[in-house]
């Protein structure tokens, strides 16, 4: 969407992005998965084709940023940077998934989905209005995550 309201300057093996037909394609796409994601093991089901994915889909975006690398390091920084990223990424989103439904019976599904898309929709704005604010904002999750926890952790002795 950045690319399409010319908030960003896409690079030329990116534009088709930034078409409308683009924009209508991965706007049906995203609504039809986040539905899908409210619909308790649904969810899961999308899971599991989802993680293997998305290492492979990290790993090709990261792969066509790098250029004037050798081949090594550019394969090396793909597989660990982009599809090592997504892959923690998308496997504690399944994770947290599969608690859910294991320790709700599904009930709390639409709520860890809703948290997520919210996040995510908030995290997108703000990364792209105001990247420095998106950065502290990363942070600031990480030890509001941290924090629960530790909460739900705590030995109880």
């Amino acid at each position: 969407m950045a690319g399409y309201f010319n908030l960003l300057e896409l690079n030329a093996s990116w534009m088709w992005l930034g078409n409308f037909s683009s924009m209508i394609i991965l706007g049906v796409a995203t609504i039809v998965e986040i539905v899908a994601y409210f619909i308790p093991y649904v969810d899961n089901l999308l899971d599991s084709i989802a993680v293997p994915l998305a290492v492979l889909a990290g790993t090709i975006v990261m792969l066509s940023t790098l250029v004037n690398f050798s081949p090594e390091i550019t394969w090396a920084l793909a597989i660990i940077a982009g599809g090592g990223t997504a892959a923690a990424i998308s496997g504690t989103t399944s994770a947290t998934r599969l608690t859910s439904a294991a320790t709700t019976g599904g009930i709390g599904n639409p709520v860890v989905s809703f948290i997520e898309t919210g996040t995510a929709i908030v995290m997108s704005i703000i990364s792209i209005v105001l990247p420095i604010a998106a950065i502290i904002l990363v942070f600031l999750i990480f030890l509001i995550i941290l924090r629960l926890y530790k909460k739900f952790t705590k030995s109880k002795v």
